[in-house]
């Protein structure tokens, strides 16, 4: 599963998922298909695998995925039945915070029918409503 190999805090606060639409990437890079969010969430490293290999078993490992998100924010829970106070928890996952038109996934080396199906099973594994992008050949 995807984690940071290292990190300068090992707990950060929760903070919200400001502004509007996302501004870095959001726009294909790498391959000719995509899958990109329509709403603000957080996605766990586990979703993301999920998603990863629901495309992957989809296309039988043809093609080429490319990943565009990471998790770097860790999230920290507390023990069950712990009373309230003594501190914050311990990180138990990582997530990705996303915003609205974020490129999640990336797909080349299939067709557009298989892209498409292979992005819609790995969107149902995700807590974002998402849509899927085709790059324009000239």
């Amino acid at each position: 599963m995807l984690m940071p190999s290292r990190s300068k805090y090992r707990k950060v606060r929760k903070g919200r998922i400001h502004g509007g639409r996302a501004t870095s990437i959001n726009e294909l890079a790498y391959g000719r298909y995509g899958l990109i969010s329509l709403d603000s969430d957080r996605i766990s490293a586990s979703q993301i695998e999920s998603a990863r290999q629901a495309m992957t078993r989809y296309v039988k490992r043809g093609g080429s995925i490319w990943i565009r998100i990471f998790p770097h924010t860790p999230v920290t829970r507390k023990p069950q039945d712990v009373k309230m106070g003594s501190g914050k928890g311990n990180p138990e996952f990582f997530v990705a915070k996303v915003k609205p038109g974020t490129v999640l996934f990336e797909m080349d080396g299939v067709s557009e029918e298989i892209a498409r199906e292979a992005m819609r099973l790995a969107g149902h594994k995700l807590p974002v409503q998402t849509e899927f992008l085709a790059k324009e050949v000239a």
